[in-house]
């Protein structure tokens, strides 16, 4: 089952890198000679810059001792995952890919803070990859739900299936019928997204917000706005429509 993307109504591809990042536990970290698995070891400052914050006392401190003039290749991966448990749970995969260097700002005894000079920046979205200019990541922000994006979203599945289900009236009234499931999927600024689950394959539903949210407090406002359109329009009414498989 395979769905066309429709218009786009949610954030650019640096912002969602951003979000990606801000969201994020952990990394995977490739360098010359070693990879690493690294939790709650990284952070971006305001002006989009990403530094590392490892034991002075380890192999990845020693690796940068060690590296030609202080500076370490290094691959950083990143996979955003869906809260809810849906078919093919993996939203995103974004890498960075540059230099790691000593921080000249060092701020705690027994910590090396290595900062992560970009060069090469994307993100993968279902099967499409897009390349993102290192200096348009760093003048993006994360989403303002991006960190609570996970929360949300777990309590809309566990609290408020009937909401999911109204929600889901404004999906385009030519989707297929059999849903076996719709369940929230993605949560923005700037709007919602369903998964809806078939037998065989799946789509995404992008309910786009009247207005894009500027913090949490808002979403609410929106989402009952959009509840209004749905009974005001049972029969259905278009909406946006992304990535989908099978």
């Amino acid at each position: 089952m395979t769905f066309a993307k429709a218009r786009r109504n949610g954030p650019t591809d640096a912002e969602r890198i951003r979000s990606v990042i801000a969201a994020a536990g952990s990394l995977s970290l490739t360098t010359d000679g070693n990879s690493y698995d690294l939790v709650a070891m990284h952070e971006v400052d305001d002006a989009g810059r990403l530094a590392l914050h490892a034991p002075a006392d380890s192999p990845l401190a020693a690796e940068v001792a060690c590296a030609p003039r202080g500076m370490l290749s290094a691959l950083l991966e990143f996979t955003d995952i869906a809260p809810i448990a849906v078919r093919h749970r993996v939203r995103a995969r974004v890498t960075l890919a540059g230099r790691l260097t000593p921080s000249p700002l060092q701020t705690s005894p027994g910590v090396l803070v290595l900062r992560l000079d970009v060069a090469n920046a994307s993100i993968q979205r279902s099967a499409l990859v897009e390349h993102v200019d290192p200096d348009d990541l760093a003048r993006a922000v994360p989403d303002v739900l991006a960190v609570a994006e996970a929360a949300m979203l777990t309590h809309l599945e566990e609290g408020h299936r009937d909401v999911v289900e109204r929600l889901a009236r404004l999906a385009d009234p030519d989707l297929p019928h059999g849903v076996a499931r719709l369940a929230p999927l993605a949560l923005d600024r700037h709007g919602i997204t369903l998964r809806c689950e078939y037998a065989r394959g799946y789509a995404d539903l992008r309910i786009a917000f009247r207005t894009p949210v500027r913090d949490v407090d808002e979403v609410g406002r929106q989402v009952e706005l959009l509840l209004r359109r749905a009974v005001a329009a049972p029969t259905g009414k278009r909406a946006g429509r992304e990535e989908a498989g099978s």
